[in-house]
């Protein structure tokens, strides 16, 4: 891990972008955090817009997670941003917009494409991330991950034990073989779904909470668009990471 800029932000948030195997990411830390008091880590999922699109909002999301003394990472996904793309992803994407543009159903083959080689790509980048970012002396504990393409959420959860607790966007596709993996995730999971997404089918976020195998999952629905997750739903959030992470 090479940091490549640093800089204090409002209320005590130390923000330090850096590449890894040139993949970048950012990582935002208490100004206080040090190896006598470090702290545990939210990795900040996203989805595939490019870290520069997805600045704004998980600049906020972080912020609210350092202020509850937590470090908060991220990393730019496969094909995203400033990456090199991948023609059959820009393929799936293709074939997506034009079966939404159409008013046609979202078929398993495009869902399938657009989703599984992204989770296979990104899953072992997040785990590399990880062994990077806990090998500071300033990050130490549990760690969580919060939020993003929620079949990669999936993916992790079954196999990645260092995750101790996830919360979940349900407002991406799903592909029908990632409801066979929830059947394996064990750790507590705080599931957040916007009730009139747009673009996500609320069947199948609801079957797949159902899938999930963990003792511990709550799902917090709110009515409302994509974009219209109150403020209430964050806090509910914040609430459940500091349950499970210290």
């Amino acid at each position: 891990m090479r940091f490549t800029s640093e800089q204090r932000l409002d209320e005590g948030v130390l923000e330090r972008e850096f590449t890894l195997d040139e993949i970048p990411g950012i990582l935002w830390t208490p100004a206080s955090a040090s190896a006598s008091a470090p702290v545990p880590l939210i990795l900040l999922g996203h989805p595939p817009l490019g870290l520069r699109t997805m600045y704004p909002r998980l600049e906020a999301r972080a912020r609210h997670s350092v202020a509850d003394g937590f470090a908060a990472a991220t990393i730019e996904l496969p094909g995203s941003g400033d990456r090199p793309r991948w023609a059959a992803a820009e393929q799936a994407r293709a074939d997506l917009r034009r079966a939404m543009e159409a008013g046609e159903p979202v078929s398993d083959e495009i869902i399938d494409a657009l989703i599984l080689p992204l989770v296979e790509k990104a899953v072992p980048e997040w785990q590399a991330a990880l062994d990077a970012l806990l090998a500071l002396p300033e990050i130490g504990g549990k760690v969580g991950y919060s939020g993003g393409v929620i079949s990669i959420g999936v993916r992790l959860a079954v196999v990645e034990p260092r995750i101790a607790a996830a919360g979940l966007f349900a407002g991406s596709f799903v592909p029908r073989a990632m409801f066979e993996e929830a059947r394996q995730v064990t750790i507590p999971l705080h599931v957040l779904l916007q009730w009139d997404d747009e673009g996500n089918d609320r069947q199948a976020a609801l079957d797949l909470f159902d899938a999930f195998g963990s003792k511990e999952k709550s799902l917090h629905a709110n009515m409302g668009g994509h974009t219209g997750v109150p403020q209430s739903a964050g806090d509910a959030a914040a609430q459940f990471f500091t349950r499970h992470l210290k």
